[in-house]
C-alpha cells in the first residue's frame, strides 16, 4: 500500500495551498516546479448528459412525505464520516441509512438539507466533496485525493444523477452555525455538522425525525422489492457456492464458509448485510456466532444465517442449518423437523391485516409443543408459552423487519411495530429456532450441542405472503437432495 502522504486530515479541513506530509514519508517536500508540472496536462473528463439513479423518483416522493411531516423546520440528514480502523486506514464506509434512502448516494461526507421555504414546502440540497482541485494539489497530495481514492463525481455530475442542487459540503458547517430556525437532524454520524447545530437542535426533536424516517421504510416500494429480491436471489448462489465447497472447509475451518460466501456478496452485491454466522458444530447454539475459527467437522450441522447487501444497500437475511456430510442423523433431523414445522405454521400467519406479532406467536406456539411432547417441558402448553419457558431452548423472537438494514426500522414506536398491523409491501423474516447448548444437562446427551434455525425472507402481498427465498430447499429431504446435485 503506499504510504507518502498523510490521509489523517480531512480534505474538507485542509489548507488550500498546503497539504500535510506523512512523517516518515520518503519525499521531504513538493518543489515549485513539480506543484507546477503536476497542475498541468490533464484532459477535460467532466461526465455530460448523466441519467438518473433508478431510485431517482423513489427517492424524490420519500422527501417529499418528509417535508409534508415536519413543516417550516430545517431538516438534517447526514450520511457520516470516515471512521480509522487502525493508524492511518479505514473501515469501507457505509453511508447512513436514513441518507441514502433519502438521496440514492452513498458517498462520505455528503449532506441533505431540506430548507424550509415557508410554512410548508421544503427546498432540497445535497451537499457534496467537490472533485479534489487540480490547482492547489489535492488531486495527489492529498490522502483522499483523487490520485490516491478514485474520482469524485462532480457537484453537477451528481445533480444529474440524484436529481438535487447539489453544493459545497465544505461550507456547510459554517452556514449552518449561522443559520436560525427550528431544526431537526439525524444524529450520530458527522460530529462536524452536529457541532454546528449544538445550539439549535433539541434530542426530542431529534429522535422524532429518526422515528418518522425509521416507520417510512416499513412498507417497500417497488425498487425496494425488487432489491430485496435480487439480494436474495444473490444469498440463495451464495448458498449453493458454500455447500460446493464443504469438503475444503472440513479440512481448514469455518472460515473458508465465511470467504466462500464473501465472494458472491463481492462479486454480485456491494458486501455481506451484516457478519457472516457460519456456525458448524455447537458454534450453531451461539445466535450470533461471528467467529468463524471453528472445525467443520462430517457429521455435524452447519447453521449458516448470511446475506448479501446490494449495491443500492438493501440485504437478503436467510438461514438453513445443513448436515455437513450430506444427511441428518435420526435426532438431527427430529429438531430440524420440528422446527420446519414452527416456521411453516409462523409463515401462514404471514398476511395483511394480521398483527405483526401473530407468526411469532403461531412459531412458537409449535415449538412449545414439540419440547412439551419430548418431555423437555411440563405441559399444557398453555402454561408453557404464559410462563415463556420455550424460550431457554428458543431464545429469540421469530423475525424482524427486513430492508436498507437487516434489523430495519428499528426505531419505530413499538405501537407501529411489534404492535402493529401487516400491510402489503412489508418483508419481514420468520426464523424460529431450537438450540440445546453443548453444557445444559436438562436435556438428554444426544439433544446436547444441536442448534437449528431456518429463515426466510418473507414479502406480505395483497393476498397473503410470498416467500422471496423460496429458491433455497426447506425441508429436510428436500435438503439433502440439493445438497447431493450440487456435490454432484
Amino acid at each position: 500500500m503506499a504510504d507518502e502522504l498523510t490521509p489523517e486530515t480531512p480534505e474538507e479541513e485542509q489548507p488550500k495551498k498546503t497539504h500535510k506530509q506523512r512523517k516518515n514519508g520518503l519525499y521531504p517536500g513538493v518543489s515549485d516546479e513539480l506543484a507546477e508540472n503536476m497542475r498541468t496536462g490533464w484532459a477535460d473528463t467532466e461526465l455530460h448528459g448523466l441519467e438518473p439513479i433508478a431510485q431517482a423518483a423513489h427517492t424524490a416522493a420519500r422527501r417529499a412525505a418528509l417535508s409534508e411531516r415536519f413543516p417550516g423546520e430545517r431538516l438534517v440528514v447526514p450520511a457520516g464520516r470516515l471512521k480509522t480502523r487502525s493508524n492511518d486506514t479505514e473501515y469501507p464506509f457505509r453511508a447512513s441509512t436514513e441518507y441514502a434512502y433519502l438521496t440514492g448516494d452513498q458517498t462520505e461526507n455528503g449532506v441533505l438539507v431540506l430548507e424550509p421555504t415557508g410554512e410548508t414546502g421544503h427546498t432540497a440540497t445535497i451537499y457534496l466533496l467537490p472533485r479534489s482541485d487540480r490547482e492547489n494539489g489535492e488531486f495527489w497530495l492529498s490522502g483522499q485525493g483523487e490520485l490516491w481514492v478514485g474520482r469524485r463525481h462532480s457537484l453537477t455530475e451528481a445533480e444529474q444523477l440524484l436529481g438535487i442542487p447539489a453544493q459545497d459540503v465544505r461550507e456547510l458547517a459554517e452556514a449552518l452555525t449561522e443559520a436560525g430556525g427550528p431544526v431537526r437532524a439525524v444524529r450520530g454520524h458527522d460530529a462536524v455538522i452536529e457541532s454546528a447545530l449544538t445550539d439549535k437542535v433539541t434530542k426530542e426533536r431529534d429522535e422524532e425525525l429518526r422515528v418518522y424516517l425509521s416507520e417510512a421504510r416499513a412498507v417497500k416500494d417497488e425498487f425496494e422489492i425488487g432489491e430485496l429480491q435480487k439480494a436474495v436471489d444473490s444469498t440463495v448462489r451464495g448458498f449453493e457456492d458454500v455447500v460446493k465447497v464443504l469438503d475444503k472447509a472440513e479440512a481448514t475451518s469455518e472460515r473458508y464458509i465465511e470467504g466462500t460466501f464473501f465472494l458472491r456478496a463481492r462479486v454480485e452485491g456491494n458486501d455481506v448485510g451484516y457478519g457472516s454466522i457460519c456456525a458448524a458444530g455447537s458454534h450453531a447454539c451461539t445466535l450470533h456466532w461471528v467467529r468463524n475459527d471453528g472445525d467443520v467437522r462430517s457429521g455435524d450441522l452447519l447453521l449458516l444465517d448470511a446475506g448479501v447487501e446490494t449495491h443500492s444497500l438493501y440485504t437478503a437475511d436467510v438461514t438453513r442449518t445443513l448436515p455437513i456430510n450430506g444427511t441428518y442423523t435420526d435426532i438431527q433431523r427430529k429438531i430440524y423437523d420440528a422446527v420446519y414445522e414452527s416456521q411453516e405454521a409462523g409463515i401462514a400467519a404471514v398476511k395483511p391485516g394480521a398483527k405483526f406479532r401473530d407468526f411469532h406467536d403461531a412459531s412458537q406456539h409449535v415449538l412449545a409443543e414439540k419440547l412439551v411432547e419430548w418431555g423437555l417441558l411440563e405441559g399444557p402448553v398453555e402454561r408453557v408459552l404464559e410462563l415463556g419457558l420455550q424460550r431457554r431452548w428458543t431464545l429469540h423472537g421469530t423475525g424482524h423487519m427486513l430492508g436498507m438494514d437487516v434489523h430495519d426500522c428499528a426505531a419505530a414506536r413499538t405501537e407501529a411495530y411489534v404492535d402493529g398491523t401487516l400491510e402489503p409491501g412489508m418483508c419481514l423474516t420468520v426464523e424460529p429456532g431450537l438450540y440445546f447448548q453443548a453444557d445444559d444437562l436438562t436435556v438428554p446427551e444426544e439433544y446436547r450441542g444441536i442448534g437449528v434455525r431456518i429463515e426466510d425472507d418473507i414479502l406480505v402481498t395483497e393476498d397473503g405472503n410470498r416467500n422471496m427465498s423460496a429458491g433455497l430447499p426447506r425441508t429436510s429431504t428436500d435438503v439433502e437432495a440439493w445438497m447431493a446435485r450440487l456435490k454432484g
